[in-house]
């Protein structure tokens, strides 16, 4: 039997619970748990996939091609497990299927009530995350806050389930944030209070209580928090913001928190093994030296949209012993010629992908720039495209050459829907999501970075090269160095004549992690450094 352990949030929303509950679930990694991370988000879409970045940042494709919550990102980048597509569960998914059950006549004429119907469905999936992937500890975020309409079956399933399976086998987790009173100089724990009054009023009782805020944190605090909240003192931990996601576990650990959890739990951990973690947080505090690079895009302003980038990058500079420092650049404001100086002063861009034609043509101008000026270049998905259409319009002469989701009467779609695409209509999940394999040229600069020939990554876009274009590309000096063979479809696209001037058509930065960064990120940045202005 597996146990669980729910993490909840109170007072306000954006607390860190996707941080805290990847950090905890590296604690018991590290002790040589299994242990599996699921996101429950209250929301009535089945999935972000057709959400707008500015609604809800990224979008994190799994292994399996579900689009999925930012916070798998961090689990996967935190616990270093490939996660899938019943890690993710939103109110849309559990009221579709239930519905769609009603209509098929599955529950003979009875009356459909979010208890137990909607609850059940709920505490199913959560118990399927378990069965597919054999973890002996699943922890459980519950999204959004105690209190909040949309969140109440989900908090009312996990209830139920400290009834489905033996008591000592659930632990609730509750995250809450401690504000501070400028004017008098005090962390408040009233809110926090309430919060935890609002969640025992619905029977749940949490047993750990993760204090989030921006201030340091007096023993008479927390003492006021066990008592008033019913938790032993040493289950209130303190943690305050900080500048490295990473230390987040170290710091747990240090509070006591994997030992609380084992032991209230009654498992039968190994000791715990962080020392490759310390080191890699060693290596990252160490670095000194900068390198700049510019991100291209058009939610720059919204860090959240390119999360995955962001830290794929910090891992591959962390290898180097650098420190990153991104420079974000709205590729809308290029085509006005704003910003130029930005792209202009960093060793290396990245343009990563996208969805709409707002912006588009400021990314390419920024690989045109990065291919006059041999500026490290790696595009990701739509960067890939961009840098294509690029190469057509100035190196190969074709006037008014763009892609097709662009432009549907452009005279040379070198970027064109992909033919398994032509007959869909619907948006959401529909598009060539999840692993794909890919045969690498020998020779190449991505063979160079994998050191294998073939490789598997994930993907989300619907457009793709235009073979018809091939020829034309490779007899100009482009290289297409990564195929799947089975669709016969461009994976990579290099310029021969460059430093470096990759783009790839799947998204590498999905499976970057501070234990093992991506190849493609890691020769960039050795570009980047050799390249770095002076």
């Amino acid at each position: 039997m597996p146990k669980y352990i729910f993490c909840t949030g109170g007072v306000v929303s954006s607390v860190g619970k996707g941080v805290t509950a990847a950090a905890i679930g590296r604690l018991l990694k590290a002790r040589g748990i299994r242990v599996a991370i699921q996101k429950l988000d209250p929301y009535l879409n089945v999935d972000p996939g057709t959400m707008s970045p500015y609604q809800h940042g990224e979008v994190f494709v799994t292994a399996d091609g579900a689009e999925t919550d930012l916070d798998l990102g961090h689990y996967e980048r935190f616990i270093d497990e490939s996660l899938n597509r019943t890690c993710n569960v939103t109110s849309g998914q559990v009221y579709s299927y239930v519905i769609e059950k009603e209509r098929r006549g599955d529950f003979l004429g009875g009356t459909i009530q979010v208890v137990p119907h909607i609850t059940n469905e709920i505490k199913r999936r959560i118990a399927l995350v378990a069965h597919e992937t054999q973890a002996e500890v699943v922890l459980v975020e519950v999204g959004g806050t105690v209190g909040d309409i949309e969140s109440q079956p989900f908090l009312e399933a996990i209830r139920q389930m400290r009834m489905s399976v033996p008591r000592e086998d659930t632990l609730f987790i509750h995250i809450t944030y401690l504000p501070y009173i400028m004017a008098t100089g005090e962390l408040k724990t009233k809110p926090t209070q309430h919060s935890v009054r609002e969640l025992r009023s619905i029977g749940i009782q949490p047993h750990v209580i993760i204090a989030r805020t921006d201030y340091p944190v007096t023993p008479d605090i927390t003492n006021k928090i066990s008592l008033f909240c019913d938790v032993d003192q040493e289950a209130v931990i303190p943690l305050i913001t900080h500048d490295l996601l990473y230390e987040i576990p170290l710091i747990l650990e240090n509070a006591g928190l994997g030992k609380y959890i084992v032991q209230r739990l009654k498992l039968n951990p190994a000791e715990p093994e962080l020392s490759q973690w310390k080191s890699i947080i060693a290596n990252m505090r160490a670095a000194n030296e900068v390198i700049r690079v510019a991100v291209v895009g058009k939610y720059v302003e919204l860090h959240d949209a390119y999360m995955s980038v962001k830290e794929a990058l910090f891992h591959a500079a962390t290898v180097f012993g650098k420190r990153i420092e991104i420079v974000w650049v709205n590729s809308g404001d290029l085509e006005k010629a704003i910003g130029n100086d930005k792209i202009e002063n960093v060793d290396g861009l990245v343009v990563p992908g996208g969805f709409g034609y707002r912006g588009v043509e400021g990314k390419i101008l920024a690989a045109r720039y990065a291919r006059e000026n041999r500026v490290p270049y790696l595009g990701l998905c739509l960067g890939m495209q961009t840098m294509c259409i690029e190469f057509a319009r100035n190196v190969l002469n074709l006037s008014g050459a763009n892609s097709s989701e662009f432009n549907e009467g452009t005279p040379h779609p070198v970027i064109d829907l992909m033919l398994e695409q032509r007959s869909i209509t619907e948006m959401g999940g529909t598009m060539r999501l999840g692993l794909y394999e890919c045969q690498l040229s020998e020779g190449s600069i991505a063979h160079q970075a994998y050191q294998t020939d073939q490789v598997q990554e994930r993907h989300r876009h619907r457009f793709e090269f235009n073979n018809r274009y091939r020829s034309r590309f490779a007899e100009n000096g482009m290289r297409f160095s990564g195929m799947n063979i089975k669709n016969n479809l461009i994976e990579i696209a290099e310029i021969i004549d460059h430093p470096f001037m990759l783009g790839s058509q799947f998204h590498p930065e999905f499976t970057s992690r501070p234990t093992s960064p991506h190849p493609l990120f890691v020769q960039f940045i050795d570009a980047c450094i050799k390249h770095k202005l002076p």
